[in-house]
């Protein structure tokens, strides 16, 4: 990696936040550049599309809302009002593949639970359409290779929607590691914990979700420690404890573990559906530290060194963030950095570190 002064990232970053303005969602079918802009379909309306999707496609440049599939009529009548989506974009999970027909959507952003993700998504490429995804991207590595298979035979990019690989708050991170600023990383700690909230919601149906609050939220955290370090690990341990066996009887409640890298750098990471106040991110290296605290949120996400700088740059949306990359990887024939592939791993770390609570023996990954 090309050596990058920090004064050098905050010049780059805020010259190109501030070339990205808010574009309507009645703006032209052309960005900036001229070339049609991708019209994105979102597969299930929940809030996060609601609240965090839909908005940010209005501020991309590469992308625009095309079309909806869900399989509320009630909630496709309120978003085609909204946001004037025709009639005939609008797709039940059941005959996605009339999407074939329709040259007006080129990619669509699955948001379903994460059970779904394989079947909506397959469904996507067999229509012939991109596919980006939230993460994790499924619940077991074999159904990523389904997923990944099927956009392969179509000639399709799958993206995973992993918003912290474009927050520069973790691209500073990355490359305080990558060039040693501190020297050699020694030590990672990573957690991320919500208040999953009321019960009977599908985050906690291991059939629909796959997991609790390491699928969800602990995710996070295991993904900072992999790009940081640039590394796999290779070996897991881990711990699960549940306070409330009747709301978490299917899913994880809480999780702790550690990782070993080739390099020897040790990751200690903690995620949980009922302890408030974790959301950092800290590297422990030969000559001092650096941190993220709070580091995992849409926005707001700061952080400092331990010479007492501060780590903190202009605030972007990280959805249109995200899916303007993806969309310049489709525009430009490119791979993404937030591959089908890079899900895959992802969950294929997650099973060791569940298989480790299971067993209570350390799980080899080499």
């Amino acid at each position: 990696m090309a050596k990058l002064s920090r004064r050098r990232f905050l010049t780059e970053t805020a010259a190109a936040i501030a070339a990205a303005p808010f574009i309507s969602s009645g703006a032209s079918l052309t960005g900036a550049s001229g070339a049609r802009k991708l019209g994105v379909a979102i597969c299930g309306l929940g809030q996060l599309s609601e609240h965090q999707i839909a908005p940010a496609l209005a501020k991309t440049k590469h992308c625009r809302l095309a079309g909806i599939v869900t399989s509320t009529p009630a909630k496709a009548e309120a978003w085609k009002a909204k946001y004037g989506i025709p009639a005939g974009n609008v797709y039940s999970y059941d005959d996605m593949h009339r999407m074939a027909d329709n040259p007006d959507i080129d990619v669509v952003y699955v948001v379903t639970p994460n059970a779904l993700h394989a079947d909506h998504t397959i469904r996507a490429a067999q229509a012939g359409k991109h596919v980006f995804c939230e993460k994790p991207l499924e619940i077991s590595v074999e159904r990523c290779q389904q997923m990944i298979d099927a956009c392969k035979r179509a000639g399709r990019l799958l993206g995973t929607a992993y918003r912290c690989q474009y927050d520069p708050h973790h691209l500073e991170c990355i490359r305080l590691v990558r060039e040693q600023v501190f020297g050699a990383p020694r030590i990672i700690q990573a957690g991320f914990a919500i208040d999953v909230g009321e019960p009977g919601q599908w985050r906690l149906k291991r059939a629909l979700a796959g997991g609790g609050a390491l699928m969800d939220v602990g995710i996070y955290a295991l993904q900072a420690t992999r790009y940081l370090t640039g590394e796999e690990p290779v070996l897991v341990s881990a711990i699960e404890t549940r306070t409330d066996p009747v709301k978490f009887a299917e899913v994880d409640e809480s999780m702790v573990w550690t990782a070993r890298f080739p390099s020897g750098v040790v990751a200690h990471c903690s995620t949980s559906y009922r302890a408030g106040g974790i959301q950092n991110l800290r590297v422990n290296a030969q000559r001092g530290w650096f941190e993220l605290d709070p580091a995992f949120f849409y926005d707001g996400n700061h952080g400092r060194r331990s010479e007492g700088q501060e780590i903190r740059f202009p605030e972007i949306d990280l959805f249109a963030a995200e899916m303007d990359d993806f969309a310049r990887c489709i525009l430009e024939g490119k791979p993404s950095k937030v591959s089908g592939e890079e899900g895959q791993r992802d969950v294929r770390i997650m099973q060791a570190i569940y298989e480790s609570a299971r067993t209570g023996r350390a799980v080899s990954l080499a």
